[in-house]
């Protein structure tokens, strides 16, 4: 899918306007939290923010600015899970992700810093060329949802009112069944 298609999709998965009492991101539309509409201009209530002003905090925030449009080149199925995780978690959790999962199957020695650019992506290259032939890809994006589950989980040990979202996270996000694939 690309950038659109996945963003289309995400907000549909998302839903309109939430408010559940134990989301530590407060209310939300089209899964876009509060914090991050003030940061991107938005002054209005949030059951009010328009579709158009989400489709553009995604498209720069959460697919440009975190360099995932550079992953889509080279990793399609890699930068649609990197988008999804990076919008539930954050770009960087999902670049450290990344970095660790290249880390663990190359061996490349990656700062696992969250920051995707040039030494992450030639890694990403060197490891989806070595790996075609085995479908390389799904495995990384396998791994990539490894350690999202295990983050979930942690996350839900840590603080039990996040129990409230994890059998969805973990259905709807760590079993892939996003629109990535």
């Amino acid at each position: 899918m690309n950038r659109d298609q996945l963003i289309e999709a995400l907000i549909q998965r998302e839903g309109g306007f939430v408010d559940h009492p134990a989301d530590k991101g407060g209310p939300t539309r089209y899964g876009i939290t509060q914090a991050v509409a003030r940061a991107n201009g938005y002054a209005g209530a949030m059951k009010d923010m328009p579709i158009a002003l989400a489709r553009t905090i995604y498209a720069v925030s959460y697919w440009s600015g975190p360099h995932f449009d550079r992953i889509a080149t080279v990793a399609p199925r890699v930068a649609g899970e990197l988008f999804d995780t990076g919008v539930n978690m954050g770009v960087f959790t999902a670049g450290k992700f990344l970095q660790r999962a290249l880390n663990v199957m190359s061996g490349d020695g990656l700062l696992v810093d969250g920051n995707l650019a040039d030494k992450s992506l030639a890694s990403l290259q060197r490891y989806i060329t070595a790996r075609k032939a085995q479908d390389g890809e799904a495995v990384l994006v396998e791994l990539l949802n490894c350690f999202q589950g295990e983050r979930y989980a942690e996350i839900v040990e840590a603080n039990a009112a996040q129990r409230a979202f994890v059998f969805g996270q973990v259905r709807n996000r760590v079993m892939d069944r996003s629109p990535s694939q």
